[in-house]
């Protein structure tokens, strides 16, 4: 038997060393583009913790008391937002190899949070682009968290079935970045100039399903108050 193997061996030296450095090759390939991407999500992150870190700075001139030293201060939102927008698309936009991979999950989110910025810009059209690409992203948190925002730009350009449509289909499926009722405090706030009593029954469904959360109560009392007649 070892003889055998030894002709064997012998007779098809030349396919085995090829097949061993190929075999070596995935290997060394499969592992690189690991360690290349595990780098790229490490820097996207950095990026993505600054850019968000913009995007809820304080607008206006902070108190003494208020004032953290090193923390970013803006005069107006335009600005804020502004800066905002060119740090998100400075994630969003890959280039080179990258475009090659899967985009990582920092990458996605920064392109969500391109469309908020859009929108609060006053950049309409680009927004509402920008977000239907990321409601179509396959992590329901950030998908619903594009659709969120998307039902806004809805509800501001007078799409009133489109938004409402948004919101009851985020109500109905609730994730950590849009819970239920943040989805029907929305939908409410749609219905409040033109149906004032279907938006007094969603505040009213919010009171009994969430009658243990004393703040949420405070806003729902707010809000059926000062319902328009």
């Amino acid at each position: 038997a070892f003889e055998d193997y030894e002709a064997f061996a012998k007779e098809h030296a030349r396919e085995i060393i090829a097949s061993v450095v190929i075999f070596l090759v995935v290997i060394g390939a499969v592992f690189g583009v690991r360690m290349l991407v595990d780098n790229l999500q490490a820097t996207a992150n950095t990026k993505l913790a600054a850019a968000l870190d913009t995007y809820h700075a304080y607008v206006g001139t902070a108190s003494s008391e208020l004032a953290v030293p090193g923390t970013q201060t803006f005069a107006t939102d335009q600005e804020k937002y502004k800066k905002a927008l060119a740090e998100f698309q400075a994630v969003a936009d890959v280039t080179g190899i990258e475009k090659l991979l899967p985009k990582v999950k920092a990458v996605r989110i920064a392109r969500c949070y391109e469309g908020m910025c859009q929108a609060h810009l006053g950049q309409d059209a680009a927004a509402v682009k920008t977000l239907q690409e990321s409601a179509r992203d396959s992590d329901a948190s950030i998908a619903s968290l594009a659709k969120f925002a998307l039902a806004g730009e809805y509800a501001k350009a007078g799409k009133t079935p489109e938004a409402i449509k948004t919101y009851q289909d985020l109500a109905d499926h609730p994730t950590s970045t849009v819970p239920r009722s943040e989805a029907l405090l929305a939908l409410a706030g749609v219905y409040r100039a033109s149906q004032p009593g279907q938006a007094r029954a969603i505040y009213q469904r919010l009171e009994k399903e969430y009658s243990s959360d004393a703040s949420l109560a405070e806003v729902l009392k707010q809000q059926i108050s000062s319902l328009p007649q």
